[in-house]
């Protein structure tokens, strides 16, 4: 919600390509939802890239090991940590159904603040990495796979 126009106009679906349209009814299926958002819209000027993101995040954000809200929770952090306003609002809007808090939402925003803090302090000072970090050495005549 910066207040600036984007660069592209969004593309409504009267204006899509076939291939677009493809992507389009491919997310509109997967999410059980007719609504497609902004992002995917002004993604649907290059249908190639569109299908690729589109496919990238699909197979990121499907059932894994991590529950489908943590899986948001992430998202919002690092969205939030690279200034993604979009990413972050859009994300918020996905974690609420799945059962996140105001309380859920202010804890990932401090944890994601405070690892970009130390990180930037461990860089800075070029902190080694302690050896009991580290997965034990291979033992001899074996390759680490």
């Amino acid at each position: 919600m910066t207040g600036h126009p984007p660069l592209l106009p969004l593309l409504a679906d009267d204006a899509l390509s076939p291939a677009a349209k493809a992507v389009f009814d491919d997310i509109r299926a997967t999410r059980g939802s007719d609504f497609v958002n902004n992002f995917w819209r002004a993604l649907a000027h290059d249908p190639e890239l569109l299908r690729r993101t589109w496919e990238g995040v699909k197979a990121v954000m499907a059932p894994g090991a991590l529950d489908p809200l943590t899986k948001e929770l992430i998202y919002i952090a690092v969205s939030a940590t690279n200034g993604c306003e979009y990413c972050t609002w859009s994300h918020t809007a996905g974690a609420r159904p799945k059962g996140m808090t105001d309380a859920m939402l202010m804890e990932v925003l401090a944890v994601a603040a405070k690892a970009n803090e130390t990180n930037r302090l461990a860089n800075g000072l070029r902190v080694p990495v302690d050896e009991a970090f580290l997965p034990a050495a291979a033992p001899q005549g074996t390759s680490v796979k």
